[in-house]
């Protein structure tokens, strides 16, 4: 029994895989950020509370209340998970953090203009506050940088860490 706890002790953990780390990140991402819109939502700086992404679907007044924020918030975390993907699909080579940006400024577009229709409860940005516009800009700007460079910072150490592990084998296999 002591040398499987010993065995045990030795083991290392097997690293997330990049999909793993992709798949949290926008989980994370979604979520804190969500939060945070519903923090700048109770202070007033946007008009648009994360509920808002239920009104279409669900029916009730429980989505007004703080199971409808939760469950918004969470849902807001797994379509974070998609705009990951997307991100790792195709930016994920870009370690500027300005691509990030413009991706967040594309999905606040997407969002805003394409989607809008599914929304009934929210105004076109041409009738919306000035307040509201840029909180909500910024705040998908913020979304965007994050799951960007994070996914980017990733993909590097992982093309990092395989050119290493390459030039190990090499030095390796010319020294035996």
């Amino acid at each position: 029994m002591s040398d499987k706890k010993k065995l045990e002790q030795n083991q290392r953990e097997q690293p997330m895989g990049f999909m793993t780390k992709v798949i949290v990140t926008g989980f994370v991402g979604g979520v804190f950020w969500s939060i945070i819109g519903y923090i700048a939502y109770i202070f007033s700086f946007t008009e648009i509370s994360p509920n808002v992404v239920l009104q279409p679907w669900a029916l009730g007044d429980w989505k007004k209340g703080w199971l409808g924020y939760v469950i918004s918030i969470i849902l807001l975390g797994l379509f974070g998970i998609g705009a990951a993907l997307i991100y790792a699909a195709t930016l994920k080579k870009f370690q500027q953090f300005w691509i990030g940006i413009v991706y967040g400024i594309a999905l606040w577009g997407l969002v805003f203009f394409l989607l809008n229709p599914m929304f009934p409860s929210i105004k076109t940005v041409k009738e919306l506050t000035l307040d509201t516009n840029v909180t909500n800009v910024c705040l998908y700007i913020l979304f965007g940088v994050f799951v960007g460079y994070s996914i980017s910072f990733e993909h590097n150490e992982m093309q990092n860490q395989d050119k290493q592990h390459s030039q190990e084998q090499t030095q390796s296999s010319t020294n035996e």
